[in-house]
């Protein structure tokens, strides 16, 4: 999925994004009022490959409804973040194409995330997330 359509995801669910500084993370996704919110820190934000990868995890918890109180305990906070990962590498990683770039030789991370336009670290985790189920 390319960026554009994350974009334009989030304008079709009326998704309210802006840019602006995070003291404590690179993006967050927030559910107010009936209506959901994004933002993107753009100084941590520092490349196009984090700019896909944030957005889709925070459209991920906005498209499966995977918010949690900063207060949750961990291991609440941590399902919440597995739906919105997992909704985030089918969309930017998918199964099928990753199958088809191993079998065409794309055989380290680096490789795989400039292939896929995303991080190297979000690569590692399509990667345990596909092995796992």
């Amino acid at each position: 999925m390319k960026t554009e359509k994350l974009y334009k995801i989030a304008e079709e669910l009326n998704i309210r994004l802006d840019f602006f500084p995070l003291p404590l993370n690179k993006s967050v996704a927030v559910s107010l009022n009936d209506r959901y919110y994004i933002a993107l820190d753009p100084r941590q934000v520092t490349s196009p490959a984090r700019e896909r990868v944030c957005l889709a995890h925070e459209l991920g918890h906005c498209e499966t409804g995977s918010f949690y109180n900063a207060y949750s305990p961990f291991d609440v906070r941590a399902k919440h973040e597995q739906k919105a990962d997992k909704w985030a590498i089918e969309k930017l990683v998918p199964l099928d194409e990753l199958k088809t770039a191993l079998k065409e030789g794309y055989a380290d991370n680096a490789a795989l995330a400039d292939l896929f336009s995303v991080t190297e670290d979000f690569i590692d985790k399509a990667l345990k997330y596909y092995a796992d189920k």
